[in-house]
C-alpha cells in the first residue's frame, strides 16, 4: 500500500508546487461545480466538494464566495474540461486535464509546452490506459477508529485500498464509486479533509536525478499554462 501514498504524495508535489497557482484553479473548479448545479453547496454535492478541497488548501472565504458569484453572473465564463496526453523523455508520460473557454487555444498552447520542453503531445486516448482513475479521500484518524473494521464498513460502497501514515487515512476507489463512499463517510460521521478524482499510474517509473531535470522541464512548462488544473505523470 505504502506505493500508492508515495506516488500521490509526489502526484499533489507536482500538482500545487507553486502556490501562485493554486487558488485560480480552485476557483476556476469551483466555478463550474455552481454553474452546473446552482450556487447552493446543500443541494449541490459537486459544489460542496470544491469547496471541501479548497478549504483544504487554505482558501479563503472570500474568493470562495466570489468564484460563485462570478459563475452565477449573466456574463459568466462557460469552462469545459478537456485533457491532453504527451510523452516526454526517458519514458515519462503525461495526463494533462484543463478547464477552458477556448479549446482550440488550449491545444495550441499545450501542444507548444510539449514541444518546448523536449516532449511530444500525442493522441487523445494513446495513453489513457496506463493510468486509473481513482476516487481519493482523505480524513484524520481518530483515536476510538479501528483501520480494519473501518474497510470492512467501506468495501461494500466500493473501496479498493485504505491506508494510514501519520495520522492521515487514505481511501481509493474506481472512480464511478465516488457518490457512494461519499455518501458512507456522512452515514460514518467521518469528517473529510478532502475528496479528489485522480489518475494514477499503472506502473510507476523511478527517475535519476539527472533524469527528472529534464521530466520537471515538461511538468513547468505545462503547469504555467492558465487552463491546466492538474498534470499527473508516471513518477514514482
Amino acid at each position: 500500500m505504502g506505493r500508492a501514498f508515495e506516488y500521490r504524495k509526489a502526484s499533489k508535489m507536482k500538482r500545487w508546487g507553486n502556490m501562485s497557482r493554486v487558488f485560480p484553479r480552485l476557483g476556476r473548479t469551483i466555478m463550474m461545480a455552481a454553474k452546473e448545479g446552482g450556487g447552493d453547496p446543500e443541494s449541490n454535492a459537486k459544489l460542496r466538494t470544491a469547496i471541501l478541497n479548497a478549504k483544504a488548501e487554505n482558501m479563503p472565504k472570500d474568493n470562495i464566495d466570489a468564484a460563485i458569484k462570478r459563475a452565477l453572473g449573466k456574463d459568466a465564463q462557460t469552462l469545459s474540461e478537456v485533457t491532453f496526453e504527451g510523452k516526454g523523455p526517458h519514458g515519462s508520460l503525461f495526463f494533462v486535464e484543463c478547464a477552458t473557454d477556448n479549446n482550440t487555444r488550449s491545444v495550441a498552447n499545450i501542444k507548444s509546452a510539449f514541444k518546448k520542453a523536449g516532449g511530444e503531445m500525442v493522441n487523445n486516448g494513446s495513453l489513457e490506459f496506463m493510468f486509473s482513475r481513482k476516487a481519493v479521500f482523505e480524513f484524520a484518524k481518530t483515536a476510538d477508529m479501528d483501520i480494519e473494521e473501518l474497510e470492512l464498513e467501506l468495501i461494500d460502497a466500493g473501496l479498493e485500498e485504505i491506508e494510514e501514515e501519520d495520522g492521515v487515512v487514505l481511501v481509493y476507489a474506481d472512480y464511478t464509486n465516488f457518490g457512494t463512499l461519499n455518501a458512507a463517510f456522512d452515514r460514518l460521521g467521518i469528517v473529510l479533509t478532502k475528496a479528489n478524482l485522480e489518475r494514477i499510474a499503472n506502473n510507476p517509473v523511478s527517475f535519476s536525478e539527472e533524469q527528472m531535470v529534464d521530466v520537471d522541464k515538461i511538468i513547468e512548462k505545462i503547469e504555467d499554462d492558465d487552463d491546466v488544473q492538474a498534470v499527473y505523470t508516471n513518477i514514482g
